[in-house]
């Protein structure tokens, strides 16, 4: 298994979701476990505040890191050439992030229980946006929250400019006026993949 290959094979692609989501388990466990019982609701607020800070990082990220600086952006232009090939982060690399610029800053600023938990929150977020993003390339679902999530993605995939960076959320897009504005589509239409 290449720990540096930008299109993975099966076993490589899904050991990614498998490794966060043991990850975010293990990191749960160990702040619930471990900690002090006094710190538990301050840990569950830094937590929050971390899954909630994913959706202004996702958006960031795709727009600015993935749309405009190489090689990331190279990398991710092969994913919107072909967007049902396995074509991901390596998780190395990944990891190597949320630790360098997530949790050691946090562990610095704010200690290490704090740190802990906004990480959590991050891991959570990230590992959320990570199955979204898989589902709207792979999964055929009758969820309405995944159609509309699918119908934007199409739309930053195919947009002739670029729009919709947002994948878990539209809330970035609206705000900062990138959205791109389209008719309105039966609910039940499933977008290209």
């Amino acid at each position: 298994m290449a720990l540096f290959s930008l299109e993975h094979s099966k076993l490589a692609y899904r050991a990614d979701f498998a490794l966060y989501g043991m990850a975010v388990l293990a990191l749960a466990g160990y702040l619930l476990l471990a900690s002090p019982l006094a710190e538990h609701w301050t840990m569950l607020i830094y937590a929050l505040v971390g899954l909630a800070s994913w959706s202004a990082m996702e958006y960031g990220l795709h727009r600015f890191v993935l749309h405009g600086l190489q090689p990331f952006r190279r990398w991710h232009a092969a994913h919107h050439q072909r967007p049902a090939a396995l074509i991901c982060i390596p998780t190395v690399i990944s990891a190597l992030l949320i630790g360098g610029v997530v949790f050691l800053p946090a562990l610095v600023l704010i200690g290490h229980w704090h740190a802990s938990a906004l990480t959590l929150g991050i891991l959570a977020g990230y590992q959320g946006y990570a199955i979204t993003h898989h589902a709207i390339h792979h999964w055929h679902t009758d969820s309405a929250w995944l159609k509309r999530r699918k119908r934007w993605h199409a739309l930053h995939h195919y947009a002739a400019k670029p729009a919709c960076y947002g994948v878990t959320s539209n809330a970035w897009d609206c705000l900062l006026g990138t959205r791109q504005q389209v008719q309105r589509q039966r609910l039940n239409d499933d977008p290209p993949r």
